[in-house]
């Protein structure tokens, strides 16, 4: 054997005693060998068996919370189904790779998943149970064999949208007592919902902006408005009290999203224009509608106090995304620019702490001068939530960098440091200059990020790394969490908080029937002491991606890839961070 082949023998056995090489295995490899090697070596590390039936994609079907709903997993050839056949005996001693069979394999997972309820009065997360604090992951059996459109979760209250356009509604922030998720709005054809604090303001797929209570108790003794009928002649009255929010559009013109605080509303429309308004009880009063010298007494007379007005000063720039934390705001342009306006108490809008002006109430361009002093960079996506904005950003150099700024103190930043004020914008080292080898391309290319979720203390960062491979198919995109863990709801299983992005272990244990077959039991049992979490770049028991010891693998939580559920068309599997809550749940697409 020559001297080459036999480095890449052995690095090829030490790869093989780890469950998925991590982003930094990946381009320690590539730069080490031909790419055919690493090709070879990456499809010995994932293909455990052939497959003779086509693809089968394990889908967490429908609302899945990771404290608060229904999350069921099911198996798929082309299709994903409500239930699946059990593996005949020698596949299951073929399927000892974890993260496998979490993300692929056609077995049902465990009906325990995670999901957080922040206290003893919100009852979001799980409304028929008398404890403090949901530790590890717990279903709500409501939803199962249920799609969902759109899912948010506030501190005492839980909103989803079902497969119909249907709003449901539970959590002592409607009704105390209420044990299952309640109809409300119907008819509606609702797309997605955003929260304040306490409305709820829906999108339906014409288009059109309903604004309701989140108190069950409001929503029955509010105006109803009347509702014309298809029937000429004929119109009814509304069970429950809502508003419809109305804009001045051209005729192609349509609203395309929606985005809220505490008590602000955002809507940007396909022409690039966005518009602001009040969207609580209480009226805003910290520049976050990006008005100049608007407060309750300067508002428009004779309208509505949750009149949508135009931001003008944004009249100028077509602008593509928004984002709304509790009291600020943030737009980003076509051509990349950043603007935040409104709260600045905590360096949120991306400027230095000035106690003679926290609050700045017309849109304010954001340089990030200070992180690419020669070249600009491209900031590519934007998400706010709390008192904290983050962005991602393409860099000069060819590498994608993730930004934060805002309140600290609970690791939100997730830059390591635990900081009151974080004004200008400073990387999340662990999120940034990440690259992988890339098998169709046969190239080295960034690993970004997908999606944030932004909670109120805590965040959830999905990557674009859906690794694949020729015979295999997708084992999914991993997901990271940092921020506030007070409520458990980083799904860590302690209470730490982290300033640092971690991986989870997956909602799903190991099937009894793998344990049984390969004797591998993995670290992700639902026995507390064994949920690990991993830090990104860890070592040892720290590092989630790797074996431990003997047959216990640790193993991460990964999204389970988009698929076709038989019968309900596409789907996907996402993530959300609440108050004090997370949650997945399978999304209709």
């Amino acid at each position: 054997m020559s001297f080459s082949q036999s480095i890449h023998s052995a690095f090829e056995q030490q790869l093989k005693n780890m469950f998925k090489p991590n982003p930094s295995a990946v381009r320690a490899i590539s730069r080490s060998f031909r790419s055919s090697q690493v090709l070879h070596t990456r499809r010995t590390l994932h293909q455990r068996a052939n497959r003779t039936n086509g693809q089968k994609i394990t889908a967490a079907f429908a609302g899945a919370l990771f404290g608060i709903a229904a999350y069921q997993v099911v198996g798929m050839r082309k299709d994903i189904h409500a239930e699946a056949p059990r593996l005949a005996p020698e596949e299951k001693m073929t399927k000892i790779n974890l993260q496998h069979i979490q993300a692929h394999s056609p077995l049902a997972l465990s009906t325990n998943q995670w999901n957080i309820n922040i206290s003893t009065s919100g009852k979001v997360i799980a409304p028929d149970s008398k404890e403090k604090v949901i530790k590890a992951p717990r279903r709500l059996h409501f939803f199962d064999g249920t799609l969902l459109r759109d899912l948010q979760l506030s501190q005492n209250a839980g909103v989803a949208v079902n497969d119909k356009g249907d709003i449901l509604q539970w959590g002592t922030g409607y009704s105390a007592g209420i044990k299952v998720p309640e109809t409300t709005l119907k008819g509606k054809n609702i797309e997605r919902v955003a929260l304040t604090k306490d409305k709820i303001i829906a999108l339906s797929k014409d288009k059109i902006i309903y604004s309701l209570p989140i108190s069950k108790q409001y929503q029955q003794e509010g105006f109803k408005p009347t509702e014309s009928s298809w029937i000429p002649g004929l119109s009814s009255t509304p069970e429950i009290s809502y508003r419809i929010l109305k804009l001045d559009l051209s005729y192609f013109e349509k609203v395309t999203d929606i985005a809220t605080g505490c008590d602000h509303l955002l809507v940007l429309t396909s022409s690039g224009r966005v518009f602001s308004s009040a969207s609580a009880f209480q009226y805003p009063d910290r520049g976050q509608m990006g008005i100049p010298g608007l407060t309750y007494i300067t508002r428009p007379v004779g309208k509505p106090y949750d009149t949508l007005q135009e931001i003008t000063a944004l009249k100028n720039h077509k602008i593509s995304q928004i984002a709304a934390g509790d009291y600020h705001s943030v737009v980003l342009s076509t051509q990349g620019k950043l603007f935040t306006f409104g709260d600045n108490v905590h360096g949120q809008l991306g400027f230095e702490y000035n106690p003679d002006t926290n609050i700045i109430d017309i849109p304010t361009p954001l340089p990030l001068s200070h992180l690419y002093p020669t070249i600009p960079a491209t900031v590519t996506s934007i998400a706010a939530g709390g008192s904290n904005t983050y962005f991602t950003v393409d860099s000069p150099s060819g590498t994608h960098d993730v930004l934060s700024c805002g309140r600290g103190i609970h690791g939100n930043l997730g830059n390591g440091r635990w900081t009151h004020v974080q004004g200008p914008p400073s990387r999340i080292k662990a999120l940034s200059g990440l690259q992988e080898f890339n098998e169709a391309t046969q190239k080295t290319q960034p690993i970004r990020l997908h999606a944030f979720s932004v909670g109120g203390t805590h965040v959830a960062a999905v990557m674009e790394n859906n690794t694949s491979t020729s015979t295999s198919g997708s084992y999914g995109s991993d997901v990271v969490l940092w921020g506030n863990n007070e409520f458990y709801q980083l799904g860590t299983g302690k209470r730490n908080n982290s300033n640092v992005p971690v991986y989870i272990q997956p909602l799903d244990g190991v099937p009894a029937e793998i344990v049984e077959e390969t004797g591998v039991t993995g670290n992700s049992s639902r026995v507390d002491p064994g949920r690990v979490s991993g830090i990104i770049g860890g070592v040892g028991n720290e590092d989630s991606g790797r074996v431990v010891s003997g047959n216990d693998q640790v193993h991460r939580f990964q999204l389970t890839p988009e698929g076709n559920v038989k019968g309900k068309g596409k789907a996907m599997q996402t993530v959300i961070c609440g108050r004090g809550n997370t949650a997945v749940f399978m999304k209709k697409l």
